[in-house]
């Protein structure tokens, strides 16, 4: 987590992908950045969950996929144990789902 995070283009796409979503063509250009190098950092941000996919369809009828942050906070603390790294995420509809449905049992 620390090192992906001390990385500045996946803290760039975080930043850009906080309020609504970009592809990653918009993120290539909002980062100063090439199509590759986003794409490993989309995967890399994907796989610890601090970002999350979402297919669109543009007028021409071709898909392309639009990425969001779904991360609000990161706390790191030092512990007598090491240090506890907890990440505060958004909620996705699914989860919201089961935990509501869960709720009227």
């Amino acid at each position: 987590m620390f090192e992906l995070l001390d990385d500045e283009y996946a803290r760039a796409i975080l930043a850009a992908t906080y309020r609504e979503p970009k592809s990653a063509e918009s993120l290539a250009e909002i980062c100063d950045a090439s199509p590759s190098t986003i794409y490993r950092r989309v995967e890399r941000l994907e796989d610890q969950r601090l970002l999350d996919a979402e297919q669109r369809l543009d007028p021409d009828g071709h898909h392309y996929e639009v990425y969001g942050a779904c991360l609000q906070r990161v706390t790191v603390e030092l512990t007598e144990d090491g240090i506890d790294i907890d990440v505060d995420r958004d909620e996705d509809a699914v989860d919201r789902f089961t935990r509501l449905y869960e709720g009227f049992k």
